[in-house]
């Protein structure tokens, strides 16, 4: 029974790493289509070529819709190595400060350009800077901020280039304005008559879009029962919650910090944030928003964190799309789909109705999102009728939609206590 049970996990594990490759292959060109709607590709795809830096500052100066603008740049380049049809886009980058050479007179224009220095190119072209992120963690800072939704190699791929760039298209520039599709759209009639004709504007996402905009919006929350001195890998429980701004106001269930006195954020880019407050709760309804660190527990600050907007209970109707994403089991964030079945379902244990569905969530996605299919927060998940079918619940959204979220608010410790001598003085 054994060796039978270890072959079909062996099978399930070489199934399970080859069709990704497949799958990438494809969605390299998939997104070379996009970036070629938007005149950012132009030419022939390759994607199983290795990406160049001169090739990557091509594709990053049109990304940033200052092809014309790189036209007439005179900054003197040091480097003698690049090819006549980058030289433009180079010397802009590099005047940008977006590339660098590999030596001080050495672009490496036919050299393969590296995840790090891409993913870094990136963050640079949205605004942010060396007091943002740093070049060592260009990658995680990327997963951070939604640049990208999965890892790559080293070194990219065309396809992975494409890939890279196509998932840029709706992360927003450093001031918090518009995406990266919006301003190439604002600047290029060619490009927003592509984004037109392949509908990337359009509101209604697909689980997947969901997923890739959005993930960096969720964390799993680990929680502590004693805050003096616990052991940041052995927790005594987990959840998840997500942010509703950028400067680190979150959501999550009351019942996933009820009795916990310290809690920190695990992101999907790996990274941690202590819970410095909460700032608002209330345990019957079940809902509580928490103020995260943007000083991660590694001492290194965060310019903000990917969220999510928020919509009120009233804009659902039974049968609509909806998407849940969280950290079950604490094994991670993953994301789930069904339909609402009732937009107010009265249930004991809450004192305001709930929101059912059929999005799958097990123990450890409380405090995760719901979201309809424009991938707004409707609602926190909650629970489940455990004799049901798909009968999964959510408390709506709509008390922090009201609430005064401008307090200081109380350290968890402070929250437990109170909360220990509140069922004394009513027992």
């Amino acid at each position: 029974m054994k060796k039978k049970l270890f072959a079909l996990l062996l099978a399930a594990a070489l199934t399970v790493c080859a069709v990704p490759a497949q799958a990438l292959t494809g969605e390299g060109s998939r997104a070379a289509q996009t970036l070629s709607a938007l005149n950012v590709v132009r030419g022939a795809y390759n994607v199983n070529d290795p990406a160049t830096r001169a090739q990557a500052a091509v594709i990053l100066v049109r990304l940033a819709g200052a092809e014309q603008t790189a036209a007439a740049d005179i900054t003197r380049i040091p480097f003698r190595d690049v090819p006549a049809y980058a030289v433009q886009p180079v010397r802009y980058a590099y005047g940008q400060g977006w590339l660098t050479g590999v030596t001080g007179d050495v672009f490496g224009a036919s050299e393969a350009i590296s995840t790090q220095s891409y993913c870094a190119a990136l963050g640079r072209m949205l605004g942010y800077t060396t007091d943002d992120f740093s070049y060592e963690n260009a990658v995680s800072f990327a997963r951070h901020m939604a640049l990208t939704s999965r890892d790559y190699g080293e070194t990219l791929t065309r396809g992975d280039l494409f890939e890279l760039t196509a998932g840029a298209l709706y992360a927003r520039y450093k001031d918090g304005g518009s995406t990266v599709l919006e301003h190439l759209c604002a600047v290029s009639p060619a490009a927003a008559a592509g984004a037109e004709r392949l509908g990337l504007n359009d509101p209604e996402l697909t689980i997947r879009q969901a997923a890739d905009r959005f993930t960096a919006a969720v964390f799993q929350l680990t929680t502590f029962e004693d805050a003096s001195g616990f052991d940041p890998d052995e927790p005594d429980g987990t959840a998840s919650g997500f942010f509703i701004t950028r400067d680190g106001l979150a959501v999550t269930n009351y019942h996933a910090i009820d009795g916990c006195s310290a809690a920190y954020a695990t992101l999907v880019s790996g990274e941690r944030y202590p819970i410095e407050t909460v700032v608002y709760y209330d345990a019957g309804i079940d809902i509580a928003v928490l103020r995260v660190s943007r000083t991660g527990m590694d001492g290194v600050k965060t310019p903000g964190f990917v969220w999510l907007d928020t919509a009120a209970r009233d804009t659902l109707r039974v049968g609509d799309v909806v998407y849940t994403i969280g950290s079950p089991l604490g094994l991670g964030l993953a994301v789930s789909s069904g339909v609402i079945s009732d937009t107010s379902r009265v249930v004991d244990r809450y004192d305001a109705p709930c929101i059912m569905s059929t999005a799958d969530i097990s123990r450890g996605s409380s405090g995760g999102a719901l979201l309809n299919e424009y991938g707004q927060a409707i609602g926190v998940t909650s629970g489940a009728f455990t004799y049901g079918n798909n009968m999964y619940l959510a408390v709506a959204i709509d008390p922090v939609l009201s609430a005064d979220l401008t307090a200081e608010g109380q350290t968890m410790a402070q929250v437990r206590e109170y909360e220990a001598n509140r069922a004394k003085d009513a027992a």
